[in-house]
């Protein structure tokens, strides 16, 4: 009798880096934890996870220690980043993408190299799609208003490190697989976050349909992607197209 098919999963990581760019700075740590498709059609966690240190070849800077709290010491005798990448980036051939948390910081360094050009879904970004009402969009603010179903709450600290970060991530992860499809979370994620409420000025806090045509032109030419892909987006909703809020049933099904 011939083995029972592997799940598709979608893998869901979480970096802690010795600072927000590289070249200049370097992975750490790497956690992951697995989200699979069900005989059943849901999506669950699959698996225990993992992390493991990584050796970035330069010194932590205390601003970043005082993060994440990993001493050097503990990275010293730690394998290399090319060494872990492609083993924990690429559980191949049942991966149908990558996720993280903003996952535009992880993409700095998880390249198509490691990855063999995985698609990514942005949890932070679907978020902001399928949860608008939430107060905000960090992945604790999310874990603390939403309360997803089986999230252990030992098991998601310390933030800041690596696995206890992705476990979170993937609990959120496995709710928006189970209302949207992966093709509608990644169209959302190959795009600028679409933000729910207006992030400063006289309107901060409204949701973009409350305010005048003339606030909303001065955000057009905002220097912040998002706002300037919100509020384009709202413009062409009040020209007859497009929207911004709660995606329709029938998005969440492309």
């Amino acid at each position: 009798m011939p083995p029972a098919p592997q799940p598709q999963l979608v893998r869901v990581i979480d970096l802690e880096t010795t600072g927000n760019a590289p070249p200049a700075h370097a992975v750490i740590e790497i956690g992951w934890q697995d989200v699979a498709l069900g005989v059943d059609g849901r999506w669950e966690l699959h698996g225990e996870g993992g992390r493991t240190f990584v050796n970035p070849n330069r010194p932590i800077p205390p601003v970043t220690q005082a993060i994440h709290h990993i001493l050097d010491e503990e990275v010293a005798d730690a394998p290399q980043w090319i060494d872990v990448a492609r083993q924990a980036l690429d559980p191949w051939p049942r991966r149908v993408a990558l996720a993280a948390h903003r996952s535009n910081f992880e993409e700095q360094y998880c390249t198509a190299s490691f990855t063999r050009n995985a698609d990514w879904i942005c949890t932070w970004k679907c978020a902001l799609r399928l949860w608008p009402d939430s107060p905000s969009f960090s992945n604790q603010v999310l874990r603390y208003w939403r309360k997803p179903a089986g999230l252990d709450h030992r098991r998601g600290l310390p933030i800041h490190r690596a696995y206890p970060d992705a476990y979170v991530t993937a609990h959120h992860l496995r709710d928006q697989l189970n209302e949207a499809s992966v093709a509608q979370l990644l169209a959302w994620s190959a795009e600028p976050g679409l933000l729910p409420r207006v992030r400063y000025g006289p309107d901060r806090g409204k949701d973009w349909r409350e305010i005048t045509d003339d606030s909303l032109a001065s955000f057009l030419s905002d220097r912040d992607v998002d706002i300037r892909f919100t509020a384009e987006t709202e413009l062409a909703r009040r020209r007859g197209g497009g929207h911004v809020g709660r995606a329709s049933a029938q998005e969440l099904l492309l």
